[in-house]
């Protein structure tokens, strides 16, 4: 069995995609605000789930990977696959959202659709796993794999749940701090659940590098998440009795009229 090392940079790496994990959350968050606020889904769910499924998840899958080496191993990415992970992350949230705020009413709307959204993030997970390529055989422990789908679960509940009730800056922090922990959890709960082995069966492992393919994507979606960013406020107080807009006036079909 050859030595995994998940902190190659020490705790640069894990708290790097902490962070992320807890920017993506506060952004999606505050986004869902506005969406509560103003009455027009379509475009604040959209930025939600590029919120919390780029930044809040893939992005910081990636970060974490950025700090994963194995013993003696050439280590390299798929490219589509990579990029089907991202597509993997937002979608589920984006489907997760939309389920518990236009299906409100429905007592079964927020298990089913955190269900559906803990099982997306865990395949988005397992998929960016599987865009890993190396000279090695990679093997999962099933009862480790199994337990990092509970948490992918629990985790995309309570950021659903979340989503719906939160309000207020200092209360929109303090949950983003907790699901930073979830999401960062479940990660490193599926990473441990490998273990690293030669064989002389392993093909040549062919594919770009994590500087080559990690760091343009992870700055791309960072930099889509700053402009989100900019358009949401972040500091800007809720409206404790948020309106919809008067009657003859004109709103965007993707930002709220007079949300900036």
């Amino acid at each position: 069995m050859l030595n995994i090392n998940h902190f190659t940079y020490g705790w640069l790496t894990p708290s790097a995609a902490y962070l992320m994990s807890v920017l993506g959350s506060m952004l999606a968050l505050r986004c869902m605000v506005r969406s509560r606020a103003s009455g027009n889904h379509g475009g604040w769910l959209t930025a939600a789930a590029v919120a919390l499924g780029g930044t809040g998840i893939w992005v910081m899958h990636f970060i974490a990977m950025l700090g994963f080496s194995v013993q003696g191993a050439t280590i390299r990415y798929n490219v589509p696959i990579t990029l089907f992970s991202a597509a993997v992350a937002m979608g589920v949230v984006w489907l997760g959202l939309s389920i518990v705020v236009r299906r409100g009413w429905d007592s079964a709307a927020l298990p089913v659709g955190g269900a559906i959204t803990g099982l997306g993030v865990a395949a988005m997970h397992y998929a960016g796993m599987y865009a890993l390529k190396t000279d090695i055989e990679i093997v999962y422990d099933p009862f480790i794999v199994a337990f990092s789908l509970v948490i992918a679960v629990v985790a995309a509940t309570a950021a659903l749940w979340f989503a719906l009730h939160i309000h207020g800056l200092i209360a929109t922090l303090g949950a983003a701090l907790l699901m930073g922990v979830a999401v960062t959890g479940m990660h490193y709960t599926g990473m441990f659940s490998m273990s690293a082995h030669t064989t002389a069966h392993a093909a040549h492992a062919t594919g770009a590098t994590a500087s080559q393919l990690l760091s343009p994507l992870i700055i791309a979606i960072s930099m889509v998440t700053m402009i989100l960013l900019m358009q949401v406020g972040i500091t800007e107080a809720e409206d404790p009795n948020p309106t919809r807009p008067v009657r003859g006036q004109r709103a965007s079909r993707f930002w709220p009229s007079g949300q900036n």
